[in-house]
């Protein structure tokens, strides 16, 4: 058996396979990327417009439609730190006798913290409008308090206590009228309407056009 004969045929075939993986490599070559994995590109909404924060309710509209009977189940969420009570000790905060339209730090028997103590400088009153945004968010409103509570969330929640508790007062607070929280709404509802609204077209001759005659439907 010619055993060169089949040496060199072996030596022949090896030849051939790595001349042919040499030359696919250098055909079909790829780059391996310095990090392993894969790239995920996020096309960015150009035409998202950014969210606009919600406007707050005047307190006005919200004390129309408060319900002062239901102030005391909203005030046990504060009775473990208040009394209400006229005369009452105070507890870990003070007495809330007579808060509604009376200076802030009222109590000279009660220590209060140093930032409610530079918040009560220049005589600042607790009335209905700096109630309503402390008990939304006290640690927000008054930085530096030293009141933990997070805040009433609910607008239905706090209009109802501050109701309540202008009744909880040597002469009962009385509450914005109607017509104020109708004039608030209004003056909402107004200067929404205008930043929405489209500048009018005008002809070439700079008349105005002629609106569209609005179609009435009844219930």
């Amino acid at each position: 058996m010619n055993y060169t004969m089949y040496a060199g045929a072996f030596l022949a075939t090896v030849f051939v396979v790595m001349t042919v993986g040499i030359a696919s490599d250098a055909i079909f070559h790829t780059e391996t990327p310095e990090e392993p994995g894969f790239a995920i590109v996020v096309a960015e909404d150009e035409g998202a417009a950014p969210a606009e924060e919600e406007a707050e309710t005047p307190i006005a509209v919200l004390l129309a439609n408060a319900d002062p009977s239901n102030g005391p189940s909203v005030f046990r969420k504060c009775q473990s730190c208040h009394n209400v009570e006229e005369g009452a000790a105070h507890k870990t905060g003070p007495n809330l006798w007579n808060i509604v339209g009376k200076q802030v730090a009222l109590y000279d028997d009660f220590r209060y913290s140093p930032a409610m103590q530079a918040y009560a400088e220049g005589g600042t009153e607790w009335d209905f409008e700096s109630l309503n945004k402390f008990l939304a968010a006290p640690s927000d409103y008054i930085d530096g308090t030293s009141m933990g509570f997070a805040g009433l969330n609910r607008d239905g929640e706090r209009a109802d206590l501050i109701a309540w508790l202008a009744t909880q007062n040597d002469n009962p607070v009385p509450l914005p009228s109607p017509d104020e929280a109708t004039e608030d709404g209004a003056t909402e509802g107004a200067a929404e309407g205008a930043e929405g609204e489209a500048p009018a077209e005008t002809a070439e001759d700079g008349s105005e056009p002629a609106e569209d005659e609005a179609e009435t439907t009844t219930e």
